[in-house]
């Protein structure tokens, strides 16, 4: 008894079509946002992780920190910005190589240091000064922020997707209301009759 009054509640004579079609469209995006979303974040943000972590070991096997001293600081031939004044500069430091001995290299060093002073230089294989390789953190900070994208992106698609379902809906509404006015709007009104 229960089933067809609820039954006849859902499918009464001003329940469209179109209702129906909304209604399950909305049940529809709210499961995707609840299951969806979360899903795909989460699958990107291993993807996202996996990669740049693969990446990063790759770059600390292929890299190497040595000690060096700072010789003297280079004159700068182009007007630095404010921002590499305040944390970098050139310099020609000086380091003891295992299989080559000392070398001799102009590169990047903290502003502050001045001759004499001990400094850390990234080398890559053939000795020439690279960035020093990705840390854990920022290695974390890729896949969240990537996983992050992927499920925003996944949400707004699934909304977009829902805005135009039910303004096609809307309209199919109003189109049926206008038609079934049609038929009895002249009994209501006693125009035609």
């Amino acid at each position: 008894m229960r089933t067809r009054v609820l039954s006849r509640r859902r499918r009464g004579p001003l329940c469209r079509r179109s209702d129906v079609v909304e209604a399950w469209t909305a049940l529809t995006v709210a499961v995707l946002l609840c299951l969806t979303v979360p899903l795909t974040g989460v699958l990107t943000t291993r993807w996202a992780y996996e990669d740049a972590r693969v990446a990063a070991d790759e770059q600390r096997a292929d890299r190497h920190r040595v000690r060096a001293v700072v010789l003297e600081r280079s004159s700068q031939t182009h007007s630095p910005s404010s921002s590499e004044r305040r944390h970098a500069s050139r310099a020609t430091v000086r380091w003891t190589d295992p299989d080559e001995g000392t070398r001799t290299a102009l590169v990047r060093v903290p502003a502050h240091a001045r001759p004499g002073d001990p400094v850390h230089v990234w080398l890559d294989p053939r000795g020439r000064e690279v960035l020093p390789p990705v840390d854990d953190a920022s290695v974390w900070q890729y896949g969240v922020g990537m996983g992050t994208l992927a499920a925003g992106t996944t949400a707004a698609v699934v909304l977009l997707a829902h805005r135009a379902v039910r303004r096609v809906a809307l309209r199919r509404r109003l189109e049926e209301w206008e038609r079934d006015w049609a038929r009895t709007g002249p009994l209501w009104t006693h125009r035609g009759v």
